[in-house]
């Protein structure tokens, strides 16, 4: 049994090796056996479970990270963008993983993906709200780039206020983790991308309420409604339950720790090649999510090197934009 599957590494590893980058790879079963048994129990493609493709890249990734001193968190994080945002139960597709081995541990959350944008009369990049088929890191696309990350410190910013259950207004003061990249992803700062909680305020107008500290010179601040879009898409950045969120911030409050995207540009185009060709991802030694790919057909990569001009040229085409002011709340 042994001799097999020492074969069939190597067999896997020669046919990523000639025909398609080496990160598109599988993960083979040496890889596997290094894995604690607690941690392989949640390896598979299943619910709640995370592809063994996309635990290898990330906890490579940590280790990396931590044997560089650069991450000392006991736990990391990973997403797969390949798989449906909605479950067959009609709930949140649980896709982004929280994993801190020193205390065996591991969480399955929900997550958004990028909406994409509609260029008219140019492009057409927009993405469903259950998978996602365009990714890119260019700037302005709206798109979810896979890659490599490290979590920033976490900052605040004030959203509104809302009327709570209690009759009572309630701030929104949302975090936002920015995310560091490299490689591909090393314009997620100029992006702005990182993580947050997906809610927002929603039709806001001005109340009049000068002792607020969130007030503007003139003593107002937006009042509007809470929305929470868990189940939506975002415009790039990573998006969590309110919860989920929570929980997040509470692990990199103190101390960043990595996070990897699945999948990068070099798996998407070697996908769609697979798929063009009607060969089986599983012989290349590639990854996508069944339910998912059967649903888009073929994924797409936007390189943003072609993607940035396009953005430009159709940004000069639009009318300058003025800025929305917010109407006064009524009796104010």
């Amino acid at each position: 049994m042994h001799s097999r599957f020492g074969l069939m590494t190597l067999v896997s590893l020669l046919i990523g090796t000639l025909a398609f980058p080496a990160s598109a790879q599988s993960f083979t079963a040496e890889q596997s056996r290094d894995l604690p048994g607690w941690l392989r129990a949640h390896v598979g493609e299943g619910e709640d479970q995370i592809a063994p493709l996309v635990l290898h890249r990330a906890r490579a990734l940590y280790q990396r990270k931590v044997a560089a001193r650069a991450v000392r968190n006991p736990c990391y994080f990973a997403m797969d963008a390949t798989r449906p945002h909605g479950s067959e139960d009609g709930g949140q597709g649980r896709r982004f993983y929280i994993i801190c081995e020193s205390e065996r541990s591991f969480r399955a959350i929900s997550s958004g993906h990028g909406g994409g944008r509609t260029l008219d009369g140019m492009a057409d990049f927009r993405n469903g709200r259950r998978c996602a088929k365009h990714f890119s890191n260019a700037l302005g696309s709206r798109l979810t780039a896979g890659g490599v990350y490290v979590t920033d410190e976490t900052r605040t910013s004030f959203k509104g206020y809302y009327q709570a259950s209690s009759g009572r207004k309630a701030a929104l003061v949302r975090p936002f983790i920015p995310f560091a990249g490299e490689g591909e992803t090393a314009n997620a700062e100029q992006r702005a991308i990182g993580g947050h909680a997906a809610v927002l305020i929603k039709g806001a107008c001005l109340l009049r309420d000068p002792s607020s500290p969130h007030a503007n010179a003139s003593g107002y601040v937006p009042l509007g409604e809470l929305v929470d879009y868990s189940s939506g898409r975002s415009s790039g950045c990573t998006s969590w339950s309110p919860r989920g969120a929570r929980e997040i911030v509470s692990i990199t409050q103190q101390q960043p720790t990595s996070l990897y995207i699945y999948p990068e540009a070099a798996d998407i185009e070697a996908v769609a090649r697979a798929v063009a060709a009607g060969q089986s991802l599983s012989r290349l030694g590639l990854y996508w999510n069944a339910s998912c790919l059967k649903e888009i057909g073929e994924p797409r990569f936007w390189p943003r090197q072609g993607l940035e001009p396009m953005l430009a040229r159709h940004q000069r085409k639009q009318p300058p934009s003025q800025p929305a002011s917010l109407p006064y709340c009524d009796g104010q």
